[in-house]
């Protein structure tokens, strides 16, 4: 069922053999840590556009939603707006400043996975 009032529904980007990497990482954590998560990824489906602290954009199409999470730890989603959806590419806990390179060439790749395929 689609809800009116969001401004961009979540949708999770999955691979060619059907297996969702964000939600399969976001069942890895904890409880607390996924209540968190899901609280600031349902803020930015609500509040689009959202600035920061909680959302930042990547540039090349990507944003990310900034969690603060337990023990004093830092997760990112990137996604991508795509065709008036938000669609998580990708997740990890941040351990460094700077978004790893890894990170964000994973996360574009699979945006234009996203676009290529439609």
């Amino acid at each position: 069922m689609l809800d009116k009032n969001k401004q961009i529904p979540a949708v999770f980007y999955r691979t060619d053999k059907g297996i969702e990497p964000v939600r399969k990482w976001l069942v890895q954590q904890n409880v607390a840590d996924r209540k968190i998560i899901g609280g600031d990824l349902k803020d930015v489906e609500y509040g689009w556009p959202v600035g920061m602290p909680l959302c930042r954009a990547l540039g090349s199409g990507l944003w990310e939603v900034r969690s603060d999470i337990s023990n004093g730890r830092i997760s990112r989603v990137i996604f991508c707006i795509w065709q008036e959806q938000m669609v998580l590419l990708h997740s990890f806990i941040k351990k460094t400043q700077k978004t790893p390179d890894a990170d964000l060439k994973l996360a574009l790749k699979r945006r234009k996975e996203v676009e290529k395929n439609g």
